[in-house]
C-alpha cells in the first residue's frame, strides 16, 4: 500500500488469483450480501459502546488521536522504505542469486500474510495500543538486525518476523485510523495513507543521503528504527481507549469474518486495485525507457510522477468523499486512472506518458483508503477483523501485478501487458460503486 513495494513485487506468483477479480459481478447477481449483517444503520451504529464512548470524549482528545495515528502512519512508511532501500546491500552481503533473493523477500511476504490470517481476532482484543506497540516494536527491533544477522536461514527468520510485525501494525493502525475517523465523525482515511506515503519517500530519501555520506547500512536500519520506536512511544498515550469485547462476541465476530459477502467483495476491489498499483511501481520505468524510449534519468522520474500524484490525492481524498461520498470518489478515481493508463498506452511520448503516470497516481490514491474505511465499518465483524481480510485479499493483488503484467509482456508486448492495469481500473469503475452502495458506504 506504499512507495517501495515494488522490490517486493517481482518476487512471486499468485495462481488461481485471477478468478477473484472476476467474481464481482456474480457476487452482486447472487445476492452474496445481506443486508441485516452488512450495512450498519445509523442507529445501530450510535448504540455502538466503543463509538458511543469515543464520541463522549473532548474534541481535543480525539484531535490528538490523530494525530497521535498520524505519527504512525508516517513511521511504518518510513521503516518499509529503509527496508526497501537495503535490498541490493542484503543481496550483496549473502551473494544471493536472484532466485534466493527472491526466496528472502516470500520470507517478507509470507509473514505478512500469515499476520493478515491470524492477527484480527487477537487485535480486536487486545486493542489498538497493544497491537501497534507489539506489531510497531516486532518490525523496529527485526528491522535493526536485518543486516547484523550472520547467517541465511536466520536472515529468513528475521524477515518473516519484520513482515509480521509490518503486517501486524499495519491493521492495527488502520483500525484505529477507522476508529478515530467515527469519532470525529469526517473522513480522514486518505490523509493518514497519504502520511505513510510521505513517510515512505523520507526514508528512502533520508537513507539515501546518509548512504552517500558513508553511513553504515547497519547503522541506518538501526537509526530508523529508534528513531521510529521512540516516535510509536510517544504516540501511544494519545490513541482511543480500548473497549474489550466479549468472548461470544469475537467467536461470533471471527465466524462472520469468512462468511461475509461484504468481505469478499471488498478485498476483491482492493486485490484488482492493487493489481494496478504494484505493476505501476515495476513497470513504469521500464515503459519509459523501452517504448517511450526516454533517457535513464528522464525514466526514473516515472516513479517520481505515479507516487507525487498519489501522494497528492490522498491528502485531498478525504475533503472529495466528504463532498461526494465514496461511491462516487471510486468512480471518480477510478475512471481518472484508466484515462491516465489510456493516454500512456496510446500516446507513448514523455509529456504524455507522465502525465498518464500522474494521473494514474491521483486515480489509484484513495482506493485503499476507502476500502479500508468500509472494510472497518462491516456489521457483524470487528474492524480489525475486517481490515485484516481485505488487506490480505489486497496484498496478492499486490504481489500478483507486476508478475501478471510480465507474463504477458513476454508472450506479446509491454503495452499488451499495461492493458491489464487499463482493464483493473475499468473493472474498478463499474463495480466498485454499486458495491459501495450496496453497503450504504
Amino acid at each position: 500500500m506504499s512507495p517501495g513495494r515494488s522490490i517486493e513485487s517481482k518476487a512471486f506468483a499468485c495462481d488461481g488469483i485471477i478468478s477473484g477479480c472476476l467474481s464481482f459481478r456474480a457476487i452482486l447477481q447472487n445476492g452474496f450480501f445481506v443486508s441485516d449483517s452488512t450495512t450498519a444503520s445509523a442507529s445501530a451504529r450510535e448504540s455502538n459502546p466503543t463509538l458511543a464512548l469515543h464520541r463522549s470524549l473532548p474534541h481535543a482528545t480525539r484531535a490528538r488521536a490523530r494525530h497521535a495515528t498520524m505519527a504512525v502512519f508516517f513511521i511504518a512508511g518510513m521503516m518499509y522504505a529503509s527496508w526497501g532501500v537495503h535490498v541490493p546491500t542484503v543481496r550483496d552481503k549473502f551473494a544471493l542469486s536472484p532466485g534466493m533473493l527472491s526466496f528472502a523477500l516470500l520470507a517478507v511476504a509470507g509473514g505478512s500474510i500469515f499476520a493478515m490470517l491470524t492477527t484480527g481476532s487477537w487485535i480486536a482484543r487486545a486493542g489498538t495500543r497493544t497491537a501497534c506497540m507489539a506489531g510497531g516494536i516486532t518490525m523496529m527491533i527485526c528491522g535493526s538486525l536485518i543486516l547484523v544477522t550472520p547467517w541465511f536461514w536466520l536472515l529468513l527468520v528475521v524477515l518473516a518476523a519484520f513482515g509480521f510485525g509490518m503486517a501486524t501494525l499495519d491493521v492495527a493502525m488502520n483500525a484505529e485510523a477507522s476508529a478515530v475517523e467515527q469519532a470525529l465523525g469526517q473522513p480522514i482515511m486518505s490523509s493518514l495513507h497519504g502520511m505513510f506515503s510521505i513517510g515512505g519517500m523520507a526514508g528512502a530519501a533520508a537513507g539515501g543521503a546518509l548512504l552517500a555520506h558513508g553511513l553504515a547500512p547497519a547503522a541506518h536500519l538501526a537509526l530508523a528504527s529508534g528513531l521510529s520506536l521512540l516516535v510509536l512511544l510517544a504516540s501511544m498515550p494519545a490513541v482511543l481507549p480500548h473497549v474489550p469485547h466479549h468472548e461470544e462476541h469475537a467467536k461470533a465476530s471471527s465466524s462472520n469474518r469468512w462468511r461475509s459477502g461484504a468481505l469478499w467483495a471488498l478485498g476483491g476491489l482492493a486485490l484488482v486495485a492493487l493489481i494496478a498499483e504494484g505493476a505501476m511501481y515495476d513497470w513504469a520505468t521500464v515503459y519509459m525507457r523501452d517504448v517511450v524510449e526516454a533517457s535513464p534519468s528522464v525514466s526514473s522520474a516515472a516513479y517520481a510522477a505515479f507516487s507525487g500524484g498519489m501522494a497528492a490525492g490522498r491528502f485531498g481524498g478525504d475533503a472529495v468523499r466528504a463532498r461526494f461520498g465514496a461511491p462516487q470518489l471510486i468512480f471518480g478515481s477510478a475512471g481518472l486512472a484508466f484515462i491516465g493508463m489510456v493516454m500512456a498506452l496510446v500516446l507513448p511520448n514523455t509529456i504524455v506518458t507522465m502525465t498518464g503516470f500522474t494521473l494514474m497516481g491521483l486515480g489509484l490514491a484513495n482506493m485503499m483508503p476507502v476500502l479500508f474505511a468500509a472494510a472497518a465499518r462491516v456489521e457483524g465483524v470487528t474492524a480489525a477483523e475486517g481490515l485484516a481480510q481485505v488487506a490480505g485479499l489486497a496484498y496478492f493483488g499486490l504481489l500478483l501485478g507486476p508478475v501478471l503484467i510480465g507474463g504477458v509482456a513476454q508472450i506479446s508486448n509491454l503495452p499488451i501487458g499495461l492493458c491489464v492495469v487499463a482493464a483493473c481500473c475499468a473493472v474498478i469503475t463499474l463495480i466498485g460503486p454499486k458495491i459501495l452502495k450496496r453497503l450504504k458506504i
